[in-house]
């Protein structure tokens, strides 16, 4: 994997991976900061992982989405302290435990984003089925 990353001007920057780019910026105001890009990261990794395991579970759902969220310390390198990610998914209330499988499956044996940070921070997630 291989990522090339170009400064734009002030702390703006675009990567480029494969044939896709991707706004950075340290400022926050056209781009992803950093450590929102990380965050971001480990929610489409492990979206991806319950999207798959639900649908070899022949779970149907219609509406996903994934908020994570982290609080840091206050001194430098300024790190995540703990993740919270939060599953929203509309899908029948009998699936539920069927979802958490999947996060659970995600977060603890196929998500290496996941697997990356929990190193240093502990992640806890819940579910919201509506």
């Amino acid at each position: 994997m291989k990522t090339i990353t170009t400064w734009k001007k002030n702390h703006e920057f675009e990567s480029l991976h494969e044939h896709s780019t991707i706004q950075l910026d340290g400022s926050r105001e056209n781009g992803f900061s950093p450590k929102a890009l990380l965050l971001a990261g480990l929610a489409g990794c492990s979206g991806i992982d319950v999207v798959d395991i639900l649908t070899k579970m022949k779970v149907t759902f219609s509406e996903f989405t994934i908020e994570s969220e982290a609080e840091q310390t206050e001194e430098h390198p300024k790190v995540f302290k703990e993740i919270l990610i939060t599953y929203i998914m509309k899908t029948d209330a009998e699936n539920e435990d069927k979802v958490k499988k999947a996060i659970d499956l995600s977060l603890e044996k196929y998500c290496g984003v996941s697997a990356m940070l929990k190193k240093n921070s502990p992640i806890n997630y819940k579910l919201v089925i509506q």
